[in-house]
């Protein structure tokens, strides 16, 4: 993609279909005149009354306990510098987007318009009884560090500098964990430090904390080393200074054991890290280029323990694990502030996760096998669900054993739970799906790509690495719209009705013959076949020539349904082929089967359609927990369609004794938890989350996830087709442009998945 496309990209994604990236969404009821009473005027004067009474009540009325301000003068920004409040914007709103998608906390950003500390920390001071928690971002130094101490000092929420305090917890995780495998003591090691900013100074002074000793630190900033014989240095910088007769990086690196970057590409070269000592730990963490190349640096040291800023290299130093869920923590114990145990806990638990077996979600995230604790894994993935119920308890129990906790947490299993819940509302199993085909992209025939939106989708995949699109279509057609979309790639057209595609059209119209003789497929019928893109497109994948196919956009789904069929078939094994739609819900992601396909499912048909969608779930990472679904509770009616799904229920239980399934039971038994256990406590789903539904029948499956989809705003991911020889998908009329993105992904991942089972098939 050009710098001015993606530059154009970027605008628009702000400025569409409305500007900014947050809003405010209410709580409560206001259908009704009572409703509006009780928001308003004349009810509202209860809890205004009883916050006079007792200031700590507004945690009880408010949403002040979840609400963090994101704060900046615009002086430091990313690596824009100083461009002031109002270009600082765009920033803060996607912090604020950080802290809700991954902690559940409503970040506000408030921007101002002041470099005078004094001001700024008066204007705080004025406006921090609306909040919970204040998160200062992108201040420049000195004044960043006034700024906190003071706040800190004179509020009692909690106050943290991101910029500073983020990036040393991580890395101080990080750090711990590269010297157990190093088998070095913080205490011992020689520690260069390059770069002397709010988050050099930071991190620097955590590792203190952890035990590293001053005499054996070094630290440098765009003038040489810190020394104490330099003129005009800054009390943060004095602080660090050395008395070691040394001026540059090159000597400072020589028998260094642990370098941290935090300055700019390119300033480490391969002769300096030579001259490290053995199992050096290097931390590149300049963006978006490192002081030293990952490949750079591993092949000039074998024994290098390395991190980065980057999201494409093992070890991300990323301050997303950590910022949401400090202040999650701090925020549920109503903290008076964010003190150095609280952040002491926090590198503690990441540095301890990090040595657990990893969840089977995280791996297929990453696609690996299996992530362990190594060189290549010192601190967890930005995926990992664990990190909202392990990063906030530790900091809560921190914040009441230093006393600084206002409502200590007595139950902690409950405080676990509620956690995991917040956690249910965001767009994770998106960004997995990106991520996974990402690893190993797949050719993906576009059967529409005549289509605008079509062909966008597929830009957009080709763009992100995706996947390889193969555009069938009006090859003249897709010229323009390629122009218009400056999509200049070099990807593969093919127009099946074109002079130079009848050579593969015949032999494509001989392999239908052949497949469908007996079956009232003539040679001309297969002939006439092969000029239609849905025939052509599925005989591509059928034949190998690519990995799967995406069709759909633009035609009803049982007119894509039969070619397919035709073609490409069900797997080996299977009665009835099914699909499966992904809903991302407030509770979290639910698996809806068959929402496309099986107009009135027999009881045998139900439970292989439910044995299928248990696989999807765990394909994407998730244990299934199954409500077979109906209007009837447990043999409550002997009515036909009822004893249907019984008789299901019966089937899956002989034959997959570990599946966990229960039913028939109606919807809202199987959504809540309280409500199952009280009153069907024998279930094997009582007591548990449900996330994966097996309708009836095609009408209720249908209705159920469109009324979800246009009502409750939830992402469909589907229909993903189950139950045939090759991954083919076909989209629902009209899918949007962001639909078709993500089914290309589950494309990708179906093939990818296909040919693992091949290989492992191959090798027995």
């Amino acid at each position: 993609m050009s710098k001015e496309k993606q530059r154009r990209e970027a605008l628009v994604y702000h400025a569409k279909p409305q500007p900014g990236k947050i809003k405010v969404v209410p709580t409560k009821p206001y259908a009704t005149q009572r409703d509006l009473a009780l928001a308003y005027s004349p009810g509202v004067a209860e809890p205004c009354l009883e916050i006079h009474k007792n200031t700590e009540d507004v945690y009880k009325y408010t949403s002040k306990g979840n609400t963090v301000a994101v704060i900046s003068n615009g002086t430091a920004v990313l690596g824009l510098g100083n461009i002031g409040p109002e270009a600082s914007k765009p920033v803060m709103e996607g912090k604020s987007l950080l802290f809700k998608i991954f902690a559940d906390i409503d970040g506000i950003d408030i921007e101002l318009d002041t470099e005078d500390v004094d001001k700024f920390i008066e204007t705080v001071k004025t406006i921090a009884p609306t909040f919970g928690g204040i998160n200062l971002e992108d201040i420049k130094a000195p004044e960043a560090f006034e700024i906190e101490r003071r706040l800190k000092e004179e509020l009692d929420i909690p106050v943290m500098h991101d910029d500073q305090h983020g990036t040393a917890i991580i890395s101080a995780a990080a750090l711990l964990n590269a010297l157990e495998l190093a088998d070095k003591k913080l205490e011992d090691v020689k520690i260069v430090v390059s770069g002397a900013g709010a988050a050099a100074i930071s991190c620097t002074r955590l590792y203190q904390a952890f035990g590293a000793k001053l005499e054996n630190i070094v630290m440098l900033d765009s003038k040489g080393v810190i020394r104490k014989d330099r003129d005009n240095l800054t009390s943060q910088k004095a602080e660090f200074a050395t008395n070691r007769k040394i001026d540059t990086l090159d000597e400072a690196m020589v028998d260094a054991d642990v370098f941290i970057g935090l300055s700019m590409a390119g300033v480490v070269s391969p002769d300096m890290l030579k001259t490290m000592a053995a199992n050096p730990i290097v931390f590149a963490m300049a963006n978006p280029d490192p002081e030293i190349a990952y490949d750079v640096a591993l092949a000039t040291r074998e024994d290098i323990i390395m991190a980065t800023g980057r999201s494409d290299h093992p070890n991300q130093v990323n301050n997303v694990l950590g910022f949401p869920f400090i202040f999650r923590g701090a925020l549920d114990v109503r903290a008076t502030k964010i003190n150095e145990e609280m952040k002491m806990a926090a590198v503690v638990a990441l540095a301890e996760l990090t040595k657990e077996a990893v969840p089977e979600q995280v791996n297929i995230t990453y696609d690996t096998t299996r992530l362990t604790f190594g060189k290549e894994y010192i601190i967890p993935k930005p995926f990992d669900p664990r990190l909202i119920a392990k990063i906030p308890p530790a900091v809560a129990k921190a914040a009441m054993e230093s006393g600084v906790a206002r409502s200590p947490i007595k139950d902690w299993d409950k405080y676990e739970e509620e956690l995991l819940q917040r956690s249910g509302n965001d767009n994770k199993v998106v960004r997995m799906l990106h991520n996974r085909a990402k690893v190993n992209p797949k050719k993906i025939v576009f059967a529409e790509a005549e289509l605008l939106d079509v062909l966008k989708a597929a830009q957009i995949v080709y763009e992100e690495g995706i996947a390889t699109p193969i555009l069938l279509g009006n090859r003249e057609r897709i010229l323009e719209l390629k122009e218009e979309l400056e999509f200049d790639a070099d990807v593969k057209i093919i127009d099946p009705r074109e002079e130079g595609a009848k050579q593969l059209r015949q032999k494509y119209a001989r392999r239908l013959y052949e497949l469908r003789q007996r079956k009232g497929e003539t040679e001309y019928s297969a002939n006439v076949n092969m000029g239609k893109r849905n025939y052509f497109g599925a005989m591509m994948v059928l034949e190998g020539e690519a990995d799967g196919m995406l069709s759909g956009y633009s035609r009803a789904y049982p007119k894509v349904l039969k070619p397919v069929f035709e073609v490409i078939g069900r797997a080996s094994g299977v009665q009835k082929a099914s699909t499966v739609n992904i809903m991302i819900t407030d509770r979290g992601p639910m698996f809806l089967a068959d929402t496309s396909i099986n107009i009135d499912p027999s009881a045998e048909e139900l439970a292989e359609i439910t044995k299928m969608t248990a696989n999807v779930a765990s394909t994407f990472g998730f244990d299934p927990v199954i409500a077979m679904l109906s209007y009837s509770n447990y043999g409550s009616s002997s009515h036909p369609k009822a004893k249907k799904v019984n008789d299901a229920v019966r089937i899956l239980h002989e034959k997959y004794p570990d599946l966990v399934v229960d039913g028939e039971v109606q919807t809202d038994f199987a959504l809540s938890r309280e409500l199952g256990d009280s009153t069907f406590p024998f279930s094997k789903i009582s007591t548990k989350k449900v996330n994966t539904f097996i309708f009836p029948n095609l009408d209720s499956a249908n209705i159920t996830y469109k009324l979800l989809k246009q009502l409750n705003n939830a992402s469909s991911i589907g229909p993903i087709m189950v139950g045939l020889r090759k991954a083919v998908h076909i989209l629902q009329l009209g899918a949007s442009v962001d639909e078709i993105v993500n089914m290309t992904a589950v494309a990708v991942i179906d093939a990818q998945e296909r040919e693992k089972r091949k290989m492992a098939k191959s090798q027995k």
